[in-house]
């Protein structure tokens, strides 16, 4: 039983492990990289619904795993897989999520709960089988409205890396970038390695000074789930290390940080972006991306013209918008190294359209260094 707070019922079998789970429920639109969500930090605290009609026919692998394991609370499809069918499947979905303790429902009209949200906004949710599913319709009610809010919720300590770690440099090495790890994801540290970074991932509780003291090439902000409003300390920390001079590139969560950071506001978006079908307007080059999204909350900026940071920075812009919802989909310090995007470029499992920001990352800390260099001279 799949129990929303407005209380909606939709009755299906149970899929993955048996048992109750509560979360807030989103719907994400890609038809491919269902592995690649389901592992995906930034949904943690979350029960996902696939649009996409049939779920778990390549199977599962190791390969494109984007963390140590699953993070949804919950998962939402309308028919499963009866056999997985490719060359690189090394076991089936279903055994994934019972490994993992994943409860889950399948066979329920995913289309039409996809409109329900679509109309009234992401919700609280519960999904409850086995015995759990004999339990009455009143405490089910009771546990999903009780269930904790998206809003207000910092999730970062949940998915953040516990010690640091470190990734050499692939090929020549033209610095190192300190990572603050809310939720990121293995292919992006794997990119920021192929483009010459020495790269160290941080927990999310690390200060400022010790951030300074790696003595980094540039900072980066991952990805990760929760309420940017509930992050303040990342926001000092961000704040610090950009008034010390140090490049900064952040995504998804990272974007709305240094939104943060720059005096702007942020706020819940009705139910959110998520999927690899997402279209974004590059303001400079007139081109239209097409993105891989997560993302529940957004800056609230204008998305023309030049604004002011008030907390000290300089002249910003929005460098991208959402041609869905003109929602801001980037940020561009123009008197500061700093830029960050709201969708996520390492691509996986969607397009390759934005890859090439890991290159302008690039570009920006190379150029910043031969600035110094010639300050130093």
């Amino acid at each position: 039983m799949l129990v929303l707070e407005d209380g909606s019922r939709y009755v299906g079998r149970a899929y993955g492990s048996l048992g109750q789970t509560l979360g807030e429920i989103v719907f994400a639109t890609g038809m491919t990289g269902y592995q690649e969500t389901l592992t995906d930090p930034s949904y943690a605290g979350q029960i996902v619904l696939m649009t996409a009609p049939h779920i778990g026919n390549t199977g599962a692998n190791d390969e494109d795993m984007e963390s140590s394991r699953i993070w949804v609370s919950g998962f939402v499809v309308r028919e499963p897989a009866r056999v997985p069918s490719n060359f690189r499947s090394q076991r089936t979905l279903d055994a994934d999520l019972e490994s993992n303790a994943v409860v889950g429902i399948s066979g329920v009209d995913t289309r039409a709960i996809t409109r329900h949200i679509r109309s009234l906004g992401s919700m609280r949710s519960g999904i409850f089988s086995g015995e759990r599913y004999d339990s009455s319709e009143g405490e089910q009610l009771e546990l999903v409205r009780g269930g904790a809010s998206m809003r207000g919720r910092n999730l970062s300590d949940d998915v953040s890396t516990v010690e640091p770690y470190s990734v050499p440099a692939q090929g020549e090495r033209i610095g190192s970038v300190a990572v603050l790890d809310l939720g990121v994801k293995t292919s992006t540290v794997n990119y920021l390695a192929e483009r010459g970074f020495e790269v160290f991932v941080l927990p999310q509780s690390v200060t400022a000074e010790h951030v300074l003291s790696l003595n980094p090439s540039a900072l980066f902000f991952s990805n990760g789930p929760g309420d940017p409003a509930a992050s303040d300390a990342h926001v000092t920390l961000l704040q610090e290390v950009l008034r010390a001079g140090v490049p900064y590139f952040g995504i998804c969560f990272g974007n709305q940080l240094l939104g943060r950071a720059l005096g702007f506001g942020t706020y819940k978006l009705p139910f959110g972006h998520r999927g690899i079908n997402q279209p974004v307007l590059d303001k400079a080059t007139g081109r239209v991306e097409i993105t891989s999204q997560n993302h529940g909350f957004a800056v609230d900026m204008p998305i023309e013209g030049i604004s002011e940071s008030t907390t000290g920075f300089g002249r910003v812009e929005v460098s991208h918008y959402s041609l869905n919802d003109q929602v801001v989909e980037g940020i561009r310090c123009l008197d500061i190294p700093a830029f960050s995007v709201q969708y996520h470029p390492e691509s996986a499992a969607g397009p390759h359209d934005a890859n090439y920001l890991f290159d302008r990352f690039r570009d920006v800390v190379v150029a910043h260094a031969a600035a110094g260099a010639g300050d130093a001279k």
